[in-house]
């Protein structure tokens, strides 16, 4: 049986088969999430792989690599999600980043998933809900997906700091 669930930690550290990066378009190690995912799996042999990927890649899509070192995943999923500096209207392209992760982790044969709160750090721009906007198309997300696939998913939205676990949790009340 499918569900989602929001936890007050890291992604990178929940024991899933795929972990999701807050990706940049050319894949290369970044601050944030992305930083801490490149540490965990190793700069070089992540950043191998990654070179190995034709990029840029378009906002909203996603790739798969292996998680190298990290001992709790296999794989890690890297969604660029929008910049909303540059796209202040970017909110189809941010589901996309959540719906093509999911679709990644079916199309592999995977059933676990973690998620960081793609784009509402520092590529939130001026959102003034930046959480809120993440965690919902998130929870959108993964509703379309269980109810256009019969495929069994765990899906763990994770707000890393108290701020965004707080307001994940009124969204989750509402939106679930």
């Amino acid at each position: 049986m499918s569900s989602i669930t929001l936890v007050n930690e890291s992604c990178a550290d929940q024991d899933v088969d795929a972990i999701v990066n807050a990706a940049n378009r050319h894949l290369l190690a970044g601050g944030g999430i992305c930083g801490v995912i490149f540490k965990k799996a190793g700069y070089e042999e992540l950043g191998n792989a990654c070179r190995m990927i034709n990029t840029p890649l378009n906002d909203g899509d996603a790739i798969i690599t292996p998680a190298f070192n990290m001992n709790n995943t296999k794989y890690i999923i890297h969604a660029v999600g929008p910049n909303f500096n540059v796209n202040k209207d970017a909110f189809d392209i941010l589901y996309n980043a959540y719906y093509n992760s999911l679709l990644l982790l079916k199309d592999n044969c995977l059933h676990s998933i973690s998620f960081p709160l793609i784009s509402s750090g520092i590529f939130a721009g001026r959102l003034d809900d930046p959480i809120g906007v993440s965690c919902k198309n998130c929870i959108k997300a993964y509703k379309d997906f269980i109810s256009n696939y019969d495929y069994d998913i765990k899906v763990i939205l994770c707000a890393y700091s108290n701020a965004e676990y707080k307001r994940c949790c009124e969204v989750f009340e509402v939106d679930l």
